[in-house]
């Protein structure tokens, strides 16, 4: 099993502050891809541990996490604790990880942010 790094960007986004999209604002994940480039729910039972997330942002310290799943929603999961921190993908297991696909994350503020995927690549 292959596992490899996604990186997403903040897209732009109308109505909000980040209308004209922040390239130094996202998401760095580690997960096991199929060859269609959806995530490989198979795989990631086995390589639990290795679906690993970081937020980062200029007016923040980065923040790592877990790649989580119960049932059919995926989310990312700061603090296993704590479900208050968990940010809800929209429909992550049915996105292609592809470079210009986009994907909506909905923040600490339950705000849905779209990101637009800017790079894919073995992890390493």
């Amino acid at each position: 099993m292959t596992l490899s790094r996604i990186v997403m960007r903040l897209a732009r986004n109308p109505g909000t502050e980040f209308a004209g999209g922040d390239d130094h604002r996202g998401y760095a994940l580690t997960a096991p891809l199929t060859a269609e480039g959806m995530l490989d729910e198979q795989a990631y039972s086995k390589a639990r541990d290795a679906c690993t997330v970081r937020r980062f942002a200029p007016d923040e310290d980065p923040i790592d996490g877990r790649l989580a799943r119960k049932g059919s929603r995926w989310f990312f999961d700061y603090d296993e604790e704590d479900a208050a921190d968990d940010e809800p993908v929209h429909r992550l297991g049915e996105h292609r990880f592809a470079v210009g696909e986009y994907v909506t994350v909905t923040d600490e503020d339950g705000r849905p942010l779209t990101y637009k995927v800017v790079e894919v690549q073995p992890a390493g």
